[in-house]
């Protein structure tokens, strides 16, 4: 599954969800992907841009507030309850394959499965539905044993028909508009997908796939509930949020039960879930999962703090208001450092024009100076960080320079170009680039006269992300931009990113992870989610070009070194370019309350990436 997905909170990993809380997956920010998780790209270049070296600020939490350290054992839980969430976002629909938000795949990832699932606590792929494979001598072929067990929600029995379908109906059609299909495409050559038998499937990769098993975590979608949405051309609305809830049929340990716009989402335990505990019971053991659709973050606060939900992701301002209600409210506040996501600002480099209206999607002036990197750069060294922590975070927050997280580990670089606070650097880039006041209005013009000034978007749900505009906004005006700042909704703040292209600038977060290939749906210049310019048909520049390149280049390559040095350069080439300007990560703090048995979070998996382990205790 891509590393990519919009998400309305700031910048988590799907926890980086735009929802509060569940397990691992990886996700586009709406501003947030998510990216479930973080990607670090820059590039040095020959011009020395900014600093090397990493400054972040690295605040630390007591030991009550840190991760569990004891190897986790699940005991037998009992059956019963409900896990109760917020969300603030409506789902767009109820489709993965079609996802590219978290107000989606937040819901859907407790309906579906892959072939293998990545632990939350080793961080490494296991079994799922397969419970087995091999891989060939030449390292291309793979066989994968399904299980025998498991069948759809609706009972029907799971086989090799609905994997072949998925990858070969669903991934790989030209028309679905899917990320999917960036992840699982090597210079432009698709895996062949082969059934051998009902319960065995061969993969035959084009060349070495390093991430191959970890890739497999695809959700895979039922065979005899779609194939005739294909056939008719008309899987790209299938599954929307007005379907009918039993006809959306997965295998993952919940299924859909109620829908209620703007209200909330509930979800129903599978009882054709096939994973069972030590003793053979049936997972899952909660009854169900009810996400409540709230208007902002401040709503879902409230609800936390009135035990009307179970989980909370918190804001550097929540902090010093929860942390002395833990014992009387009945929760605890664990901290696991910088999210996985990223965040940034990303301006609108699409020359393309809309082809029903035939007009620009971007007005050419802007064009001229969205694509110049040094208009980029200056922008960049506008941009007060530390005060967007301090004010907005309250203190708990890194400063972000690069396309991955800290939290992401071995590929992340931290030797990247740093662009740190310096608003008369600044003008001098803009000045250099023919920007400057011509008339004494306070604002600069570029060379034709033409003034400064554009919109910002963000999403409006988020309080957090709202006041970090803002700072934007201020800064940006230091240096002479006149810049309109309109909070939208999130689903309208998708459509413009994906669909319309009808932006300037946007305030954005991807979900992230540990492996860089899963964001290729991003740095790819054919990528769906390459959000500056997307679905370029040749790389609009170079430096995208040799992105292209070495992301081609690195997911053939099994040397864990030299894929972290291709990578390493993908990294540095990024913060060269600055296609999308860093601003901070939040510290990933969240708060659960004290009634489940089998709660064992962690840094990758969040608070429930074993979801079907999880019980009420004490009932």
């Amino acid at each position: 599954m891509p590393s990519g997905f919009i998400s309305t909170e700031l910048s988590e990993r799907c926890l980086e969800e735009c929802h509060q809380g569940g397990p691992l997956k990886k996700c586009i920010y709406i501003l947030c992907a998510v990216m479930v998780v973080g990607i670090a790209l820059s590039f040095l270049g020959c011009g020395k841009k900014g600093e090397v070296g990493d400054k972040s600020s690295r605040p630390s939490a007591p030991a009550s507030e840190a991760i569990p350290a004891a190897e986790y054992t699940p005991k037998v839980g009992t059956y019963g309850g409900q896990l109760i969430l917020t969300n603030i976002a409506n789902p767009k629909s109820f489709n993965p394959i079609i996802a590219q938000e978290t107000s989606t795949t937040s819901i859907t990832q407790y309906i579906f499965d892959g072939l293998t699932r990545v632990s939350g606590i080793t961080n490494e792929p296991e079994p799922a539905l397969a419970e087995r494979w091999e891989v060939g001598p030449d390292g291309l072929t793979w066989t994968i044993h399904l299980r025998k067990d498991v069948k759809w929600n609706d009972g029907v029995p799971f086989t090799a028909d609905d994997v072949v379908f998925t990858y070969r109906r669903l991934v790989y059609n030209k028309d679905i508009p899917t990320s999917s299909r960036d992840i699982f495409t090597i210079e432009g050559k698709e895996f062949e997908v082969t059934k051998l038998d009902a319960h065995t499937v061969a993969f035959k990769t084009p060349m070495k796939f390093a991430p191959f098993l970890r890739g497999l975590n695809q959700e895979i979608l039922p065979k005899h509930r779609l194939e005739e949405s294909v056939d008719k051309g008309t899987f790209n609305s299938t599954w929307g949020v007005d379907s009918k809830l039993e006809d959306i049929v997965g295998t993952g340990p919940f299924m859909l039960e109620r829908y209620e716009a703007s209200q909330r989402v509930i979800l129903k335990r599978n009882p054709h879930y096939w994973r069972t505990d030590k003793e053979g019971n049936r997972l899952p053991y909660l009854d169900g999962i009810t996400i409540l659709i709230v208007p902002d973050i401040n709503v879902s606060l409230l609800k936390f703090q009135e035990g009307e939900s179970d989980f909370y992701g918190l804001r550097g301002e929540d902090y010093p208001t929860l942390k002395p209600l833990e014992r009387e409210k009945n929760f605890r506040i664990f901290r696991v450092g910088p999210a996985f996501g990223t965040n940034f600002l990303v301006f609108n480099q699409n020359p393309g024009k809309n082809s029903e209206t035939r007009k620009l999607y971007i007005d050419p002036k802007k064009l001229k100076w969205f694509t110049d990197a040094r208009f980029r750069q200056a922008v960049a060294y506008a941009l007060d960080r530390q005060s967007m922590i301090n004010v907005v975070l309250n203190g708990l927050g890194y400063l972000q320079h690069a396309s991955m997280s800290p939290s992401a580990g071995f590929f992340y670089n931290p030797n990247v170009v740093k662009y740190d606070y310096d608003p008369e650097k600044a003008r001098r880039i803009l000045t250099e680039a023919g920007f400057r006041d011509r008339n004494g209005d306070g604002y600069v013009e570029d060379s034709e006269g033409n003034k400064v000034e554009f919109n910002l978007f963000t999403n409006a749900e988020n309080n957090v992300r709202v006041m970090i505009g803002d700072i934007i906004r201020k800064d940006l005006e230091e240096i002479g931009m006149q810049v309109h700042f309109t909070p939208l909704e999130f689903n309208n703040l998708v459509d413009k990113l994906m669909a319309t292209f009808d932006w300037d600038c946007i305030l954005l977060g991807l979900t992230g992870g540990v492996e860089p290939h899963f964001g290729k749906n991003v740095w790819h210049s054919s990528g769906q989610l390459h959000e500056w310019y997307p679905r370029q048909k040749k790389p609009a520049t170079e430096w995208e070009a040799r992105i292209d390149k070495i992301f081609d280049l690195a997911v053939q390559e099994l040397d864990p070194d030299k894929r972290k040095e291709l990578y390493d350069e993908w990294q540095l080439i990024v913060s060269e370019q600055v296609p999308l300007i860093y601003t901070v990560l939040p510290e990933t703090i969240f708060a659960v309350r004290n009634k489940f048995g089998n709660l064992y979070p962690t840094a990758f998996g969040g608070a429930f990436h074993n979801i079907e382990e999880i019980y009420v205790s004490g009932k």
